[in-house]
């Protein structure tokens, strides 16, 4: 299949066009810096320069790659602004979809994020509404996420990709990573926020297999979200960063505890993505291995939340424990079979467990 895909040098890009290029797909891969087209060449990809806020460019690019489908994951999130990232969702995808009727490509996946719904008592679906009343600087966010969306919607086939918090190499939750920094600095804080978390090598996979599912949005997540008086003691074990102060010895005990203790509930709502195997949060965190590509990880049968509780010193298996309740900003939710071999003895697992299905 010819694959166009923008935002190919992003976090989730680098991983994405080489995944595409194993299976065998002819792919093109965007970029407006051209001293980033080797990288893609040597990835496989035949590198294309255009920026997303420049209709004509772009358009050009799209009809010169013919492409049989586009992947979208362009994100601003270098300088940290709220606004250049909601600007390059809303107008860098308007300008994507155009190129993509103009070019006659029936197929677009985007990127979108899982923490934009409107709070509940439960995790939410796909068919939870978008929190579009938010004061700023949520409703900034929110509000681009929905024109990323209804833009999207306007493909003949379309997926959203619904990510949750991305973690693993190269992402905010690395040792060397901005919420790592914010730890250390005391910035990061214990609270009853849950979060859902996905590994960035898992969020990669699910957009390559995306290109088989149905028209509709999809969380990506693992099916543990995290309160956060659960996960953040864990983390700073991880990532070698004090306890945010306030926290108790007995409440940081508490939260690793229930990182491994805690078990999905069964009914969710909203359709599922099943996906067989987990990744150690805090194995991943770490650099990979010399000579291996953070592609080349080892798949862990755990999620975040279980690794973290490992990294924790936290070695029981889990068991029925009830959950907090979630937050308004990270609430989706899904479900997985139990997995072929117990988490705990996968740390020799090969690359290659993860399977998303819809």
């Amino acid at each position: 299949m010819r694959i166009f895909v923008v935002g190919s040098t992003g976090v989730l890009g680098r991983r994405i066009v080489p995944l595409l290029i194993g299976q065998g797909h002819q792919v093109t891969a965007l970029t407006r810096r051209s001293d980033q087209a080797g990288m893609l060449r040597s990835l496989g990809a035949h590198p294309v320069l255009a920026d997303a806020f420049e209709p004509r460019p772009l358009a050009a690019a799209v009809r010169q790659a013919a492409p049989e489908a586009i992947i979208h994951q362009l994100t601003d999130l270098t300088g940290g602004s709220i606004a250049a990232n909601a600007a390059l969702r809303t107008r860098g995808t308007r300008n994507l979809i155009d190129a993509a009727h103009a070019a006659c490509v029936h197929r677009v996946i985007s990127q979108s994020i899982a923490w934009a719904y409107l709070a509940g008592a439960k995790p939410a679906g796909e068919a939870t509404p978008l929190d579009l009343g938010a004061a700023e600087p949520r409703r900034t966010t929110v509000h681009a996420v929905a024109a990323l969306e209804q833009a999207t919607r306007e493909a003949a086939e379309w997926v959203v990709l619904r990510y949750g918090m991305l973690y693993g190499p190269d992402t905010w939750y690395e040792p060397g990573g901005s919420k790592a920094a914010n730890t250390r600095a005391g910035r990061l804080v214990i609270d009853d926020d849950v979060t859902s978390f996905v590994h960035v090598d898992d969020a990669a996979a699910a957009a390559v297999q995306a290109l088989t599912w149905p028209s509709g949005p999809v969380n990506i997540c693992d099916d543990e979200p995290a309160a956060g008086r659960q996960w953040v003691p864990a983390f700073c074990q991880a990532v070698g960063a004090p306890v945010p102060a306030g926290t108790s010895p007995a409440l940081a005990s508490r939260g690793r505890a229930e990182l491994a203790t805690a078990m999905p509930e069964p009914n969710w709502r909203g359709r599922r993505v099943t996906r067989h195997g987990k990744r150690d949060f805090a194995q991943c965190c770490q650099p990979p291995p010399s000579g291996m590509s953070s592609n080349d990880g080892v798949i862990r049968d755990r999620s975040a939340r279980q690794g973290l509780a490992l990294q924790g010193h936290v070695t029981r298996s889990p068991s029925s424990a009830k959950r907090a309740a979630h937050s308004r900003r990270h609430s989706c939710r899904k479900h997985r079979p139990k997995p072929a071999v117990p988490w705990w003895q996968a740390f020799s697992a090969p690359s290659g467990l993860v399977t998303w299905t819809q």
